[in-house]
């Protein structure tokens, strides 16, 4: 289902979108509808209205969500995002694929996501800092490393970590590196976490080309989105041979059928007064419509939700599509991809390689222990190939596509923990 926006294009509901499958996936395992019923909704949904003084002296008040879907594998995991398009059914939808998520890749998490409705763009270090401290009191008896961890996401990073972990740990009294991930390395962050994300889209990248018979040499790729999680994907992915022919940002797409230089790109967005790539040069400029559509064997859609529907699927020219982004994809045009034979690595699995060294950041600090960044890589990168292989497995058993055996995969592990549980 859709709604319409001011300007008349369909806006997607992503917690329909996550219905969806879900309802699809307890349908493939048979699952007792009891069980689904608990697993379909949260176990907990916190909203937070809270006042923050402006550096102009006016007090400004802001919504703040915290959404616990599960803790059925342990405590409860998922990144913040500050944006002005956070809604709660936004929330919940990213906090039931993050249960998804952690089940995939096998580890002792459940799901969760938190937001904030503000612009961080339009506000002073200043201004974000004492809106994160106060959304960090507000949600006191929720966060707290043996129940409920955050992390960066859309809008947030280290800086923001770093000032929840500094809020919690004066009001726990004693410092608490584990309550939060994606912190600075002198703060306890793990070596490897920036990358991470990018990192699992790689090896999702790779794993599905080798399952297709194509090598990486002969492929293309266009990463839509050019931040943290595409600029990284795209840069290991061309390592792996791939020519990347297009990339895109707020800024607009770029296309060079000669291929791009991801370092220089990066570079530029670094150095750049706007950090975009508004006049990256060497490229032709393209719309977001038509990056979408470009003739490719990979497409990276890294943005935002809700950019393949059922309006563009038919004309997608991807041979394979790996998920950056949560919720790329509308369900309404998964059917349309499903038609024209491409392969699509489901955002459930292509970035869960961000969580799993979230896991491993947390655990570091449990031990008082840390890793090498090639430890790390190593771990991560076999954890995420044994997840692509479990749902190839599970999709060609089923004989469903990878995203509804993404979630019969996920789904068959937290409703077993549940039964087995019995916490009724």
């Amino acid at each position: 289902m859709s709604t319409q926006l001011n300007g008349g294009s369909p806006r997607y509901n992503p917690l329909e979108s996550m219905n969806r499958r879900f309802d699809a996936a307890v349908e493939v395992l048979g699952l007792d509808k009891q069980f689904a019923n608990v697993l379909r909704v949260p176990d907990k949904v916190v909203m937070a209205n809270i006042p923050v003084t402006m550096d102009d002296g006016t007090i400004q008040v802001f919504e703040g969500y915290r959404v616990v879907h599960s803790d059925h594998l342990g405590p409860s995991k998922g990144g913040i995002r500050y944006s002005m398009d956070v809604n709660l059914d936004e929330v919940k939808a990213l906090a039931a694929w993050m249960t998804w998520k952690c089940a995939i890749v096998n580890i002792p998490y459940g799901g969760a996501k938190g937001g904030i409705k503000c612009n961080p763009r339009a506000m002073s270090k200043g201004e974000l800092e004492r809106l994160t401290r106060a959304y960090t009191v507000s949600m006191k008896e929720v966060f707290g490393p043996e129940s409920d961890i955050p992390a960066p996401d859309m809008g947030t990073g280290p800086q923001e970590m770093a000032w929840i972990v500094d809020e919690y740990s004066k009001i726990k009294g004693q410092n608490s590196w584990a309550v939060v991930t994606g912190k600075p390395i002198v703060l306890g962050g793990s070596l490897g976490r920036v990358e991470a994300t990018g990192r699992g889209v790689m090896v999702s990248t790779r794993s599905a080309l080798a399952k297709m018979g194509i090598k990486p040499t002969e492929a293309t790729c266009v990463v839509q989105g050019f931040g943290n999680v595409g600029s990284k994907a795209a840069k290991l992915i061309e390592q792996m041979g791939v020519k990347i022919i297009a990339i895109s940002d707020i800024s607009g797409g770029y296309y060079s059928d000669e291929g791009i230089d991801v370092n220089a790109a990066i570079e530029y967005v670094a150095n750049s007064d706007t950090h975009t790539l508004e006049g990256f040069k060497g490229v032709e400029k393209v719309s977001n419509t038509e990056l979408l559509e470009l003739e490719c064997t990979v497409l990276v859609p890294a943005a935002m939700e809700d950019q393949i529907t059922p309006e563009n699927a038919h004309k997608i020219r991807a041979k394979l599509i790996v998920e950056g982004a949560n919720g790329p994809t509308t369900a309404e045009a998964d059917s349309i991809l499903d038609e024209k034979g491409i392969l699509v690595v489901p955002d459930i699995l292509a970035n869960a390689g961000g969580v799993t060294v979230s896991y491993f950041e947390w655990v570091q600090n449990r031990l008082g222990y840390y890793w090498t960044e090639e430890r790390v890589n190593r771990r991560a990168d076999r954890a995420m190939k044994l997840a692509f292989d479990n749902i190839y497995a599970a999709s060609e058993k089923y004989n469903i596509n990878m995203r509804l055996a993404a979630y019969v995969v996920a789904l068959d592990k937290v409703s077993t923990t549940l039964k087995l549980r019995g916490s009724f």
